[in-house]
């Protein structure tokens, strides 16, 4: 589906019917104790909110040390139900806090449901930051009160939740589209945070694998996302599988998964478009409850549905690489003619996550020796003798090549050069082996990267998360 079909709007997270959202200040990371304390009194709490009951669905990160947050959303997503609110902090991660850790995001979503007079269970929570700091939640707790008395649909009422879940990103990261979904017009908005410790590998229950496209193996990036949408349980999670393989799970800044790295959906169905499912699947009981005497739609109208949500995760991951720590450039790596899927995803991290290749990207060497020998010590199977390697300009056909089967083309270094230029090219690596491909979202390696997470043990106010 053409990006054509989908309208800009603004608004972001309460651009679709019955949704409300806040941000406020409440000294999660106390001003002056590190990176990001540095901003002043920048809103660190939020609040998302359905005015109804909402299906949800969520991807966790796959690490196996992770937060407290993502372990209650996990269990709180995988008993199925429906949620309603999502509470978020910034400046703390609430990882590697133990029982106490445990103890304080079960308090934040109960105290959420309270606050708003809201049923148990209905809350989800997402927390970023510092790893192995306990929240002070007394500021937690006054946070949430106060977002609670400023909820609303206004645009700043977005900007202000959008600002809350930053940390080190240097600026937000929103998105909100409209469209047409069984003669209703339907909207999906969206915001993200992240600029290091970038390379998500997301499940749905946060076991291994990481969800990656068409069955292959598969600082903290969080992303929620609202939509008006009318669509089942099953139907909603096989939705963002998809989206977040072909997004967020396919973007790299520094190579670090997170211990918090988490997306939600909440879909309350005000659209009242026909609720969806997954193609032949049955609607669950409480789904066909609910629709009464709507008719079911056909596969089409999902797929309208998953492109849409595909496009709003791929703008909101780039969007993200772009804000990463110190980056000057972007570069989209292409392999393809890998024997498996595997495969071509090891070629591509390989060749994304390489310090040597991403500090070439940042001075501008179009260094193919770095890139040939990362894809060599990669778990794929590759032959040297059949691996092309080219750049060209974001979604042009135009490549020029600077190795053909295993040797040098005639292109100059001056050509090549002026091909990776650019703040933004493509790199297209072929293995000529099979029909498998792969893409990842990368960035360069510059001092700036390096200056600011460094850090000088002598000042706290440097140290990182």
């Amino acid at each position: 589906m053409s990006k054509k079909t989908f309208k800009s709007v603004s608004g972001s997270i309460v651009a679709p019917r019955g949704f409300l959202a806040s941000g406020v200040f409440c000294d999660i990371k106390r001003l002056g104790t590190g990176k990001g304390s540095n901003k002043g009194p920048k809103r660190d709490l939020a609040l998302i909110v359905s005015e109804t009951p909402a299906t949800v669905a969520g991807m966790f990160t796959t690490n196996q040390v992770c937060a407290a947050p993502v372990k209650v959303c996990v269990a709180r997503v995988k008993a199925g139900g429906r949620s309603q609110v999502l509470v978020v902090n910034s400046g703390n991660a609430n990882a590697c806090t133990g029982k106490q850790g445990m103890a304080d995001a079960r308090e934040m979503v109960s105290f959420t449901e309270r606050a708003l007079n809201l049923p148990k269970g209905s809350a989800l929570v997402g927390s970023t930051g510092r790893i192995g700091v306990t929240l002070p939640m007394d500021q937690v707790r006054a946070g949430i009160i106060e977002a609670a008395t400023l909820l609303g649909a206004k645009v700043e009422s977005a900007d202000h939740a959008a600002e809350a879940i930053m940390t080190s990103d240097s600026r937000s990261k929103q998105i909100a589209i409209e469209f047409q979904l069984g003669g209703r017009t339907v909207r999906i908005g969206g915001i993200c945070k992240g600029a290091g410790m970038i390379q998500p590998g997301m499940s749905p229950t946060g076991a291994r694998p990481a969800t990656l496209p068409h069955g292959g193996l598969h600082a903290t990036m969080l992303c929620f996302i609202t939509t008006d949408a009318a669509i089942g349980a099953a139907a909603l999670q096989s939705a963002l599988n998809t989206a977040v393989a072909h997004s967020f799970n396919r973007i790299t800044v520094d190579g670090d998964m997170s211990t918090n790295d988490t997306v939600l959906v909440l879909a309350n169905g005000l659209a009242g478009n026909p609720i969806l499912g997954v193609g032949g699947a049955r609607l669950d009981s409480k789904k066909k409850a609910q629709a009464q005497h709507a008719p079911r739609r056909p596969l089409p109208d999902f797929e309208v549905f998953q492109a849409a949500l595909n496009h709003v995760c791929l703008e909101l991951a780039k969007k993200i690489v772009r804000d990463g720590e110190g980056v000057h450039r972007v570069v989209t790596v292409r392999v393809a003619g890998a024997k498996t899927i595997q495969d071509a995803d090891a070629a591509a991290r390989a060749v994304a996550n390489s310090a040597l290749v991403k500090t070439s990207w940042h001075g501008g060497d179009p260094n193919w020796g770095r890139i040939i020998d990362a894809v060599g010590y990669s778990p794929a199977a590759v032959v040297e003798e059949k691996i092309d390697i080219g750049y060209s300009a974001v979604g042009s056909r135009k490549i020029i090549w600077s190795l053909k089967r295993g040797q040098p083309t005639r292109a100059t270094f001056q050509q090549l050069c002026a091909a990776v230029a650019p703040q933004e090219f493509e790199l297209h690596i072929r293995l000529n082996l099979g029909s498998a491909s792969a893409v990842m979202y990368a960035a360069d390696l510059t001092e700036a990267y390096v200056d600011y997470n460094k850090g000088d043990v002598t000042d706290p106010t440097t140290l990182g998360g």
